[in-house]
Order: structure tokens, then C-alpha cells, then sequence
């Protein structure tokens, strides 16, 4: 009796076990919950939290189509040649661009930590006119694509900036208008590698620090010794006064501008600036290579230079923008456009621009080999900002 129990028991005891491993073996885990992505608004609107992370992303950016013709402005009087004939002629600049952006931002001990970064995907025709083959025939233009261009990448802690920008000779003090075509007289080179302090003082002043590399075949440093920018800006509610210099240091110039900003009211704003330059040791000859005599900073012609323009808003939707600038040279550039909202984030801007070429022999703001004394131009942009 006593054997007959202690089997039975036994044999009890391996169902149990064994039951318990089946048991394991089917146990499920419970789910993890679910982290959905929250919004961070301490930056401004699209920011959302990384998931896991303190870190605030936006992403960003926007699809561009322009269509260009004419002899000025960066479409630049684009030529191609008849496939039938060979007769060269006149024909749209087109260009279509993808433009994609993020921005990031974090609270550390030591300040708000940021990045910045922007790259453009650009498809299209030549800005210029079409071109010579290895057999000396002249070529259509086609259109193809246009590369691709890193225009901003880069990190701020606190002030302190560094990476990818364009030069504080242009951002501190602001572009020249809210017009396309704002370079028809030159105001400064823009891509460079930066080292900057941002520093705000309060009541409106604020100075920047800017330790620059440049760009291009002239532009770009040729020793340790970088290119400097300086800058000092005070900002009210009627606009602001700022004023930059800069110190080229591949040929010891120095070049400066001054602005004034005024809000008249709720409608216009208008904005004036001046510019001038040093030129002693820029003994290269203008139409040797593009950009050549000029400098880093100093892009227009002789000394002096001189933009001014505005914005008029007609409503919510619609705005009215004009720039006219002039040089030493006596180059003159006017261009106005009228930019409508058709909905949010979608707007559609038609633009005219006029220059006027004070020099002598070749412009290389123009597509002819024989300077255009003078120019005219129109572009129709549309884009989607998102």
C-alpha cells in the first residue's frame, strides 16, 4: 500500500512539473505601453519631442518651380540652339528645387543647444547661356540635374555657433529687400564655414563675432588667418540700425555697411543701406575670372554702393516689394515684384528686374560675352512652404 502511494504520488508530482513548463512556455509578455510622440512648443510651432529623448526636432523645408526670361538676374538671358538649324536663340531658365530643413533644440546647463542644417536639390537649365563642345560646336542647353548644395549646417550653444552658415556680413544686417533678384548690385559672398559668438545685451542691442573661412577660388583663406566680421545691432519697435564690417584677410581690405529698418505701420516697411569698401590691394583684373578685384566682402563695383526698398501689404495676402541699389561703378539694378498668398503656405510671386552696366568690357552678371548696357528680366516663382 505504502509503494502503490508513493508512485501515484510521483507520478503526480511529473504531471505538475511538467505542466508548469508547458505553462511557461506559452506565457506572453505584457505589452510594453505605447510613446507617442509629443509636441514640444518651447521653440515655436512643429517642434515635437524625439521619442526617449529631451531633444525638440522640426523638419522642414520647401518645393520651388521658377520660370525665367530675359537677360538679368540669376536666370540670366538662357540660350539654346535650334536642333534643326543650329541658329542659336533665346529660350526659358527653368528650375525646379526641393529644399529640405530641420532645426533641433535642447535646454542644457549651458544654454539652449541648437542646429541648424538645409540642403537643396536643385533640376533645371543652365543659368547661362548654352556652351562650346570639344569640337568648338555650340550645344543646346539641356536641362538635367543640377547638383546638390549644403547651405546651412550648423551647431549653437548658448552664443556660440559653429559649421556650415553664410557669412555674418550678410545675415547680422539683413538681405537687400524682400525681392527675388537682390543681388543685381552685390552686397557680399555668402557661403562659409563659421565660427561665431552671438552675444544679446538686452533693451534691443545685441553684437556678433565671426570668424570665417569663405568660399570660391578667391574667397576661400589661404593661410591661418581667417576672415573677421563684426557686427553691432539695436532693435526697437519703430525697426532697428545695424552696421557690419569685415576684414578680408587674403588681401588685407576692409569693408563696412550700415542700415536703417523702419516700421511706418502695420503695412510698410522700408529699409536703406550703404556700403563701402577698401580696394588698395585688389589688383586683380575684374575680367580675368568672375568675381576677381572684388574681394570676399566687398562685391560691388569701386568704393561705395548703396540698396534701399520696401514692402507695402495690400492685405493678409498680398504684398508689394521694390529694391533699387547703385555702386561706384555706376551699375544701377531695380527689381519690384507682387507676391500672393493663394493659401497658406502657398504662395506665387511674378517679378521684373531692370540693371544697368555701368562698366566697360565683359559683365558677369550677364550671359553675353559683350556687356548689355542694359537689361531687362521677369520671373515667375511658386512654392509650397511646409
Amino acid at each position: 500500500m505504502n509503494i502503490k502511494s508513493l508512485l501515484l504520488g510521483s507520478a503526480a508530482a511529473l504531471i505538475a512539473v511538467s505542466g508548469a513548463r508547458a505553462a511557461d512556455a506559452v506565457t506572453v509578455a505584457e505589452p510594453e505601453p505605447a510613446e507617442y510622440v509629443k509636441i514640444c512648443d518651447v521653440y515655436g510651432s512643429g517642434y515635437f519631442y524625439i521619442p526617449g529623448t529631451e531633444t525638440c526636432l522640426r523638419i522642414g523645408g520647401y518645393v520651388r518651380y521658377d520660370i525665367g526670361v530675359g537677360d538679368v538676374g540669376s536666370f540670366d538671358g538662357a540660350e539654346s540652339v535650334d536642333h534643326e538649324d543650329g541658329d542659336v536663340q533665346d529660350t526659358f531658365y527653368k528650375n525646379a528645387r526641393f529644399t529640405l530643413k530641420t532645426w533641433t533644440g535642447q535646454e542644457t546647463e549651458l544654454g539652449t543647444l541648437k542646429t541648424y542644417t538645409e540642403t537643396r536639390f536643385n533640376f533645371g537649365n543652365n543659368n547661362r547661356h548654352a556652351f562650346f563642345n570639344s569640337t568648338d560646336s555650340f550645344d543646346s542647353n539641356p536641362a538635367g540635374g543640377k547638383g546638390v548644395s549644403l547651405n546651412f549646417a550648423w551647431i549653437q550653444l548658448g552664443g556660440l555657433r559653429v559649421g556650415k552658415d553664410e557669412s555674418a556680413f550678410n545675415t547680422f544686417i539683413g538681405y537687400a529687400g524682400n525681392v527675388i533678384q537682390d543681388t543685381l548690385v552685390p552686397y557680399g559672398d555668402f557661403d562659409t564655414n563659421v565660427v561665431q559668438y552671438y552675444f544679446d545685451a538686452g533693451n534691443g542691442f545685441s553684437a556678433v563675432l565671426s570668424l570665417e573661412e569663405g568660399s570660391g577660388i578667391k574667397g576661400t583663406i589661404d593661410s591661418y588667418v581667417p576672415h573677421v566680421v563684426g557686427g553691432l545691432k539695436w532693435t526697437q519697435g519703430w525697426g532697428a540700425i545695424t552696421g557690419v564690417i569685415a576684414y578680408d584677410s587674403n588681401y588685407e581690405e576692409v569693408a563696412g555697411k550700415v542700415r536703417l529698418d523702419v516700421n511706418v505701420n502695420d503695412a510698410i516697411s522700408l529699409f536703406i543701406m550703404a556700403g563701402y569698401g577698401t580696394d588698395d590691394n585688389l589688383s586683380d583684373p575684374t575680367w580675368a575670372i568672375p568675381g576677381n578685384g572684388r574681394g570676399f566682402y566687398k562685391q560691388w563695383g569701386g568704393n561705395w554702393a548703396v540698396w534701399g526698398g520696401g514692402t507695402y501689404k495690400f492685405n493678409e495676402k498680398t504684398s508689394f516689394n521694390i529694391q533699387a541699389s547703385t555702386d561706384d561703378e555706376k551699375n544701377v539694378g531695380l527689381a519690384a515684384n507682387i507676391a500672393y498668398d493663394v493659401v497658406p503656405g502657398f504662395t506665387v510671386t511674378a517679378e521684373v528686374d531692370w540693371s544697368h552696366y555701368g562698366g566697360e568690357g565683359i559683365n558677369w552678371t550677364d550671359s553675353s560675352a559683350v556687356a548689355k548696357k542694359n537689361a531687362v528680366g521677369g520671373l515667375l516663382r511658386f512654392q509650397r512652404s511646409f
